[in-house]
């Protein structure tokens, strides 16, 4: 990976890191809120709101228009795909892995086999 692409994931990942921020996200993922909206449901000053917004703006994942007085808030989903295809690589891993172990768990819980018989002709043989 490229270290420019590293030190975004880098960033992605730090805003992602806290409650707070992806809260705000999924409020986004809705459509347009202010910053006021974004505060709201936290009880937190517009400053505090504003603070996790920047950091949300410097990961990339949201994008801040300023309408007169009004700061409105819209999510960018470019960095979240970059971030998804990160996972997607550890996602297929475990995938993988629990497909295994759901058959393992499969054999385990399938009746056992019956027993052989010998085959007619076989049993007073002497070799």
């Amino acid at each position: 990976m490229v270290e420019h692409d590293s030190h975004a994931l880098d960033t992605i990942f730090h805003a992602l890191g806290d409650a707070t921020r992806r809260a705000m996200l999924g409020e986004l993922a809705a459509g347009e809120r202010t910053v006021g909206e974004l505060a709201e449901p936290f009880a937190m000053s517009l400053a505090a709101a504003s603070k996790h917004i920047k950091v949300l703006e410097t990961a990339g994942l949201v994008r801040r228009d300023i309408r007169g007085r009004t700061h409105v808030c819209s999510i960018d989903p470019v960095p979240l795909m970059r971030a998804d295809q990160w996972i997607g690589i550890y996602r297929r891993f475990w995938t993988g892995r629990l497909d295994t172990l759901e058959k393992m768990l499969r054999a385990e819980d399938a009746p056992p086999a019956p027993p052989k018989k010998p085959l007619p002709g076989k049993e007073g043989e002497k070799r």
